[in-house]
């Protein structure tokens, strides 16, 4: 399984706009696709006011790029939330079960 960690800072005084396209938009779909395993939404923190994560857990790597494509090295995000996000960072591991 694949761990895939998407991170992203949204853009000063967007952070209400953000708010209700991650609960109502990326949440559900999210939660929806296939070959998800498990999903782990993030909202900020006080110390850290703008950034919003998913911590997902992939079945493999077909199905991750079933869903994002060849390019899965890539922060993909929805043409939605575009223009609220500053900046995005993807990261890949392998899943360790303890």
């Amino acid at each position: 399984m694949i761990m895939r960690i998407f991170q992203v800072t949204i853009r000063p005084g967007k952070e209400a706009e953000f708010r209700k396209f991650f609960h109502e938009t990326a949440i559900p779909l999210m939660k929806g696709t296939d070959g998800i395993v498990s999903v782990l939404p993030g909202a900020p923190r006080a110390e850290t006011p703008r950034e919003f994560s998913f911590v997902m857990v992939w079945r493999d790597l077909a199905a991750l790029k079933a869903f994002v494509g060849e390019d899965y090295t890539s922060p993909h995000i929805n043409p939605a939330e575009a223009e609220l996000v500053e900046s995005r960072t993807i990261k890949h591991y392998d899943l360790v079960e303890a």
